[in-house]
């Protein structure tokens, strides 16, 4: 199948399966295993997927081309779930063990995009074309306003399973404050219904996220909560200060955020 015929494809399927009508699944393509023999600076796409996962490959601004096809097979397909639920399940694990202080200041931080709400049917448009195209800022900020991300499913397991053990909930995300109102509503409307603060970016902000998010995590723990588990897509989301007792990174091989 050609790129373009594979986008248009992806894109009617991702189109046509709104959150409302498949609430648990988001992903709806068999991962196309022959695609990670496409090869890009002398690595298969399969094992530079791996390398920006590892955060070996830094400060990358397009997904390459040759890759386009597998990012989105990989996205659309079962693969992409199944590592999002491995994470959760070793998250899940790590709470259970640990011991609550009891006092409602022991904390989990989650971030939104592509952590806990997938913006999947943005990115599989031919224009967007899973990251193999230029980030259109003013384009993805609409699809934003119209507030129908799908939720990603072991990121909600887990939400609930850290709700039944007491944790409080803390949403940072470098959203702007202009879509609080809209933000607040996609999360509820999927099954985020509770938490202890949701914290998102001012207008006004030009740091970078490193920055915006270790201070705020800094200003949380000011504030006499512990953080003890932080999620995350991007490797900006868990490094610098203040990350928590543990950090989860959630796969998402279509942007990079410093």
């Amino acid at each position: 199948m050609g790129g373009v015929a594979l986008l248009i494809f992806l894109a009617t399927i991702v189109a046509s399966s709104h959150a409302e009508e498949i609430p648990q699944q988001i992903h709806h393509l068999r991962l196309y295993t022959g695609a990670a023999g496409s090869k890009i600076a002398g690595l298969s796409c399969l094992s530079w997927r791996f390398a920006v996962e590892t955060d070996n490959l830094r400060d990358w601004s397009l997904v390459p081309e040759e890759c386009e096809a597998y990012v989105g097979h990989y996205m659309l397909g079962k693969q992409y779930r199944k590592d999002c639920d491995a994470v959760a399940y070793a998250a899940i694990e790590y709470a259970e063990n640990f011991t609550l202080a009891g006092d409602g200041l022991d904390i989990w931080v989650f971030d939104i995009d592509e952590t806990t709400l997938s913006n999947m049917p943005y990115y599989a448009r031919p224009e967007v074309a899973f990251g193999a195209k230029p980030y259109n800022n003013t384009a993805f900020n609409a699809w934003v306003a119209e507030g129908k991300a799908p939720v990603i499913p072991g990121s909600l397991m887990l939400y609930n399973k850290l709700l039944s053990l007491g944790f409080k909930i803390v949403f940072l995300s470098g959203t702007r404050e202009t879509y609080r109102e809209v933000r607040i509503s996609n999360l509820k409307k999927v099954g985020y219904h509770a938490w202890e603060k949701l914290i998102l970016k001012p207008d006004n902000d030009s740091s970078t996220a490193v920055v915006y998010k270790s201070s705020r995590r800094a200003e949380l723990e000011a504030a006499g909560y512990r953080i003890i588990g932080n999620m995350g897509d991007q490797w900006s989301d868990l490094l610098g200060t203040n990350v928590g007792n543990r950090t989860f990174k959630v796969p998402d091989p279509m942007y990079y955020i410093g």
